[in-house]
C-alpha cells in the first residue's frame, strides 16, 4: 500500500466516526438506504460482498447518491478488487488479508483496508506498508481491552474495528487513540430497511455520527 492511497483511506474513514456495513439483498432498497445514512452524518458506506445484489447496489448508489462514499466489503480474492472498483467503490475492506489479495490491492488504484486480529497479523500488513487496518471479528477477538493493549507496542497503527459492536460498544472503542473510527450494522438494522423506515435510520445515524462530536 503506497503513501498516496494511505491518506486517501484516511481521509475517507476520517469522514464520520462509523463506517455502516450493508448486506444488501434487494438492490431497489439501496439507493434510499444510503441517502438515508448520508442525510444522517455517516457518507462512507461498506457494502459486503455477501449478496447478489451487492454490485448492483454499489453501482446504483455510486450514481445517484454523489455524497456517499461507496466501499466493498468482504473483500476476499482478487477478482473481487477489480469488480467492486468497476462498481464504483472507493476503498475495501477484508476481514483478513492474504499474499494474492495484497498484491491485487497494489495493482489497482482503490484502498484496502486490511483486516487483521493478532498482533503478528497486524506487524505483517505493517511490513506491507499498512497502517490502516480493520480490526475484526472485534469483539470475539478481544474487544476493546485487545486493542488498548495493542496500542503501545503498536503505536503507528490505527484500526476500525468490527464485529459485535452496538452504539454502546462504540463508545469505549471511540476512546481509543488507536481507533480512527468503529463499522457496524447496527444503524440500518433488516426490519427498517424492510419497512422502508429511511427517517428511522437517519436518526441512527445521526445518533452515530455524533458518538464522536
Amino acid at each position: 500500500m503506497n503513501d498516496a492511497r494511505q491518506s486517501a483511506l484516511l481521509a475517507i474513514l476520517r469522514r464520520a466516526p462509523v463506517v455502516p456495513v450493508l448486506t444488501i439483498d434487494d438492490p431497489h432498497t439501496a439507493v434510499p438506504l444510503a441517502q438515508a445514512l448520508v442525510a444522517g452524518g455517516l457518507p462512507a458506506l461498506e457494502i459486503t460482498l455477501r449478496t447478489d445484489a451487492a454490485l448492483d447496489a454499489m453501482e446504483q448508489i455510486a450514481q445517484h447518491v454523489p455524497d456517499a462514499i461507496v466501499g466493498a466489503g468482504t473483500v476476499l480474492t482478487p477478482s473481487q478488487v477489480g469488480e467492486a472498483t468497476s462498481a464504483g467503490a472507493q476503498f475495501l475492506v477484508s476481514p483478513g488479508c492474504t499474499t494474492k489479495l495484497a498484491e491485487a490491492a497494489a495493482r489497482g488504484s482503490t484502498p484496502l483496508l486490511p483486516g487483521a486480529s493478532t498482533a503478528s497479523e497486524a506487524m505483517t500488513l505493517a511490513e506491507m506498508g499498512y497502517h490502516l487496518m480493520k480490526f475484526f471479528p472485534a469483539e470475539p477477538a478481544g474487544g476493546a481491552a485487545f486493542l488498548k493493549a495493542l496500542g503501545a507496542p503498536l503505536p503507528q497503527i490505527q484500526f476500525c474495528p468490527t464485529g459485535g459492536i452496538d452504539a454502546e460498544k462504540a463508545k469505549t472503542y471511540l476512546a481509543l487513540p488507536n481507533v480512527i473510527c468503529v463499522g457496524g450494522s447496527w444503524i440500518a438494522p433488516a426490519s427498517a430497511v424492510k419497512a422502508g423506515d429511511w427517517s428511522a435510520i437517519t436518526a441512527l445515524s445521526r445518533a452515530a455520527a455524533a458518538l464522536r462530536a
